[in-house]
């Protein structure tokens, strides 16, 4: 396996450390918009949790766009903000053309299959588009084989590979089916964009140089005389003329 060393020109630029801040600020942002809606839900007692996603029910389709923002307390929204943060960041840092498609995409899309699939209840929170992120950098990291998106693909892992258990239904009170639907299209949207937001790798003045060393065996082409023959054949040609002469 071989790893491809992203050019320090482009990752280590003062625009990708811009870049860096802006997803970060952005990510942070998001997040803190989410903890607004809870605050002011509890306090004002709005009960928004009913506009969650409802499978199979028309008017539960609203939660395609509201379930995401909702959270079930200050417990629930937590588990969500730091793998939020982390997640956003990276795929607006690492995959910035990908990513206008890829969010939206899981966001819209993890509920809709989860409307499909899901129990008859009330499905929230942004578990679904966190799972979405996390399985869309981590496996973009391993297609792109370069080092700076390997080392976040293992970070990720390290920090969240147990969410793994979240897609299968073993815990009662939580969805797994938007874990499920987010994780799928995770995997098939890093599939899908692979070829996009490939970092430009750094090459060495030893790659462009494809001249052949004199010590190393060269294959004799086809009918071709070694190159002792053919100066020995040139000597007796010459020996003649001078002969004749």
């Amino acid at each position: 396996m071989h790893l491809h060393k992203p050019d320090p020109r482009y990752t280590e630029s003062p625009i990708a450390r811009r870049n860096f801040r802006l997803a970060l600020k952005i990510a942070t942002m998001f997040v803190g918009l989410l903890w607004v809606i809870l605050i002011v839900d509890n306090v004002l007692g709005l009960d928004l949790a009913h506009y969650g996603l409802r499978p199979k029910r028309i008017s539960g389709l609203i939660g395609l766009v509201t379930a995401p923002l909702l959270h079930g307390g200050a417990e629930h929204l937590l588990s969500n903000t730091l793998p939020l943060i982390i997640s956003i960041t990276a795929i607006l840092h690492l995959y910035p053309r990908s990513a206008m498609w890829v969010m939206p995409t899981i966001w819209l899309g993890s509920g809709l299959l989860a409307w499909i699939i899901g129990r008859p209840s009330l499905h929230f929170g942004a578990s679904g588009f966190v799972y979405g992120l996390l399985a869309y950098v981590f496996v973009s990291g391993i297609l792109r084989m370069d080092m700076r998106s390997v080392a976040v693909s293992v970070m990720v892992w390290f920090l969240y590979g147990s969410m793994i258990w979240g897609v299968l239904p073993i815990r009662p009170n939580m969805s797994w089916e938007l874990h499920l639907s987010g994780a799928i299209l995770g995997v098939a949207l890093a599939i899908a964009f692979r070829r996009w937001d490939v970092a430009p790798v750094k090459r060495y003045t030893w790659e462009d140089d494809d001249s052949v060393p004199a010590w190393f065996p060269q294959e004799e082409l086809p009918g071709e005389l070694p190159e002792e023959v053919q100066e020995e054949e040139r000597s007796k040609i010459e020996h003649e003329d001078s002969s004749s002469g």
